[in-house]
């Protein structure tokens, strides 16, 4: 079929998918794309020698100066609670990200109320994470009881942020301290505070791992004898190949560094799911032990 002779009175929707719904035991998982970012691909191993990380992108079939990540987040269903882990980007102008910030329109796609969604985790609060929740007019679409789950060392990291260890394009840095704050004193009350862990629902528990950010967190959601882990900003594409690459967020890159390696070695002992915010959509598989690093396994789409 040629799509473009397919309609000439309708506009057709969007040809590239941007959700897709999984089951864990009894609980219902929806993966949704906030559209992607294209960030210099520096960004990904600013610690690596030039030429290894240029061999890595050309191995892969990627360009060699940009290419787009992909942002995830998660919607999930589990008893009488409706979840939505991470908010997109939301909109920036000042920063150029048109093709970001789409979570909020494909929710609606997606038939949910934002009304209906009870709890909110944050993974971290960079703006990626959060920038959804800052967009006019969703606020108040949102429930007045929301309660929004951040790990408390988030909380405190942000009141003075450290970005001495990070390699962030021009005006990052900036626009991630201004979303952070305008989060925090927008929905300050609706904040939930945990130290470590904290179980949201029946099978959906927060973990703090630090290292990104030092309160960024995963969310493990299991259910009978299935499990998944949303693994936020702790695992990038790159990560399975070079785990020990530095990414140009991460706040601690040696401490994120063994967090990724500690998470990948749970994942591929027990052969949970992985789904992660910068891996490509719909971004669930399974990690393998691949000699002294791992390997990334993408599940076949269950259509």
């Amino acid at each position: 079929m040629n799509l473009h002779n397919a309609s000439v009175t309708s506009k057709p929707e969007e040809l590239v998918p941007s959700r897709y719904a999984l089951r864990i035991g009894e609980i219902d998982v929806l993966v949704v794309s906030d559209g992607v970012l294209p960030l210099p691909t520096t960004m990904l191993a600013h610690n690596a020698d030039p030429a290894v990380r240029a061999s890595w992108l050309n191995d892969m079939f990627l360009p060699p100066d940009a290419f787009d990540w992909a942002l995830n987040a998660v919607m999930v269903r589990s008893g009488d609670k409706t979840i939505l882990i991470d908010a997109g980007l939301g909109s920036d102008p000042d920063l150029h990200l048109p093709r970001a910030g789409q979570l909020i329109k494909r929710l609606e796609a997606a038939g949910i109320d934002l009304a209906s969604v009870t709890d909110l985790v944050l993974t971290h609060l960079h703006m990626d994470h959060v920038g959804g929740l800052l967009v006019d007019g969703v606020k108040e679409r949102l429930r007045k009881d929301l309660r929004i789950h951040v790990a408390a060392a988030e909380i405190k990291f942000w009141e003075s942020p450290d970005f001495t260890h990070t390699n962030m394009p021009q005006g990052f840095p900036d626009a991630l301290r201004a979303a952070a704050k305008r989060f925090v004193k927008e929905y300050g009350s609706q904040i939930r505070q945990f130290d470590e862990e904290h179980e949201v629902a029946p099978g959906v528990v927060v973990r703090r791992t630090g290292g990104h950010t030092p309160g960024h967190s995963v969310v493990r959601v299991a259910s009978g004898g299935d499990a998944l882990t949303f693994a936020g900003d702790a695992v990038f594409a790159v990560g399975f190949d070079q785990p020990e690459w530095h990414n140009g967020f991460e706040h601690d890159p040696e401490e994120a560094a063994r967090v990724r390696i500690r998470l990948l070695r749970e994942l591929a002992e027990t052969g949970e799911l992985l789904v992660a915010t910068h891996m490509p959509f719909p971004s669930v598989g399974h990690v393998a032990i691949a000699g002294d690093a791992f390997r990334w396994v993408p599940v076949f789409w269950d259509y």
